[in-house]
């Protein structure tokens, strides 16, 4: 993916923004009434296979806002199990309602997200739940003030070509079979789950199959120990980057494993804010960043991610939570910012069918950043009919 301009540099193959980002506006506040948490089930168009499990269907959980001026919606971008992270769908549920929530109605902030994030804190963790929040009422902001999240946060991109994530096979040929779909419906980049057993060869084939033309990346969800002798074998796939590769809090493991390898470890799960990816790369741990806004605890601190690694000549890029369209087109204006090194998770297959808001795929296959108010996305009413709301009222 282009970085967005023509001042750059490169790090290690990827090309790296040097211009300056603008400071992110103040917005004017608005009048909350009232909180809603919305729960529904959707089933996946496809199933996803990883190291962790198999998910065919998703919980998925919303925020909504009702203020004077405008509503708000967000979603809360969090597995259905804690085998991703701590964080998962009825536990992020349960803090929305018992913690966070009455905290917002109460403090006298929640008609601001600069301000309520900061008030947010206080609840330690949670950073998907907290994200959703802050994201809820910064759309209300921007609907109201009739400007786009991308064009705010400081996007250059009109449109961005889309990443697709491959779930784990059995057989390599169903791999290269899936991988033909994805590059058929438009993808950019193809991002391969594996585990151990189940890495080299496939990913070796891939290679051959799809040529040099095609960025491949590998996720392994933090299944393989550094001593496993098949993580030194992928070098032989050239690969973008492999992702995740040891157990999330083995900084100094990724570290050693990035000193063995000619491919860039890039880590996620434990990105959970500025200071831990600063503290990542610092250790030698972390060479392309996977930024997913939800995890770093907002869409505020993703920007100041985004910049940071800009300063540092880190290679970054979005990574996905199998979002709805409301998902989507919140990273959508991250991964529109000048400094992303690689297309984002953003499958052109689409993930649920039907989804919740559809997004616009230009003809040569990237997808448009949305440009209306907010994030650009409301969910569709009709598919929320038999969803599950609890409502908080702000005094």
């Amino acid at each position: 993916m282009a970085a967005g301009g023509d001042v750059g540099h490169e790090v290690r193959g990827y090309r790296c923004h040097d211009g300056p980002v603008p400071a992110l506006d103040p917005l004017p506040a608005v009048r909350v009434r009232a909180f809603e948490v919305v729960t529904v089930t959707l089933p996946l168009k496809m199933p996803m296979t990883t190291a962790a499990g198999r998910h065919d269907h998703r919980d998925v959980l919303l925020v909504h806002v009702e203020a004077d001026e405008a509503e708000g919606w967000a979603e809360c971008a969090v597995e259905p199990d804690p085998t991703y992270s701590p964080e998962f769908a009825a536990a992020a549920r349960l803090v929305l309602l018992d913690h966070l929530l009455p905290r917002a109605a109460a403090g006298g902030a929640a008609g601001d997200a600069a301000t309520l994030g900061d008030a947010l804190r206080v609840v330690r963790g949670h950073e998907a739940a907290r994200a959703a929040v802050e994201l809820a009422v910064l759309d209300a902001q921007l609907r109201a003030a009739h400007r786009s999240l991308a064009d705010w946060l400081g996007a250059t991109a009109t449109a961005v070509p889309a990443g697709a994530a491959l779930g784990l096979h059995d057989a390599v040929d169903d791999l290269l079979a899936e991988a033909d779909d994805a590059l058929r419906a438009g993808a950019a980049r193809l991002r391969v789950k594996v585990a151990p057993g189940r890495a080299a060869g496939p990913l070796q084939a891939l290679r051959a199959h799809v040529g040099d033309g095609v960025p491949l990346q590998a996720d392994a969800n933090g299944s393989f120990s550094l001593d496993d002798p098949e993580l030194r074998a992928l070098d032989d796939a050239g690969l973008a980057c492999l992702e995740q590769p040891l157990d999330p809090t083995d900084l100094l493991g990724h570290a050693r494993l990035a000193d063995a390898l000619a491919t860039p470890i890039c880590l996620d799960e434990p990105l959970t804010s500025l200071g831990a990816v600063e503290a990542a790369v610092a250790l030698g741990a972390c060479e392309v960043v996977c930024l997913k806004p939800a995890r770093v605890g907002g869409w505020r601190q993703a920007r100041a991610v985004h910049d940071r690694c800009v300063q540092l000549g880190v290679p970054v890029w979005v990574g996905g939570m199998l979002e709805t369209g409301v998902g989507r087109a919140a990273n959508l204006a991250v991964a529109a910012l000048p400094g992303m090194a690689l297309a984002p998770d953003l499958d052109p297959r689409g993930r649920y069918d039907p989804d919740l808001a559809e997004l616009r795929v230009p003809v040569d296959g990237a997808v448009a950043v949305p440009d209306g108010p907010g994030t650009g996305a409301t969910p569709d009413a009709g598919l929320l009919a038999a969803a599950e709301v609890v409502r908080v009222l702000v005094p």
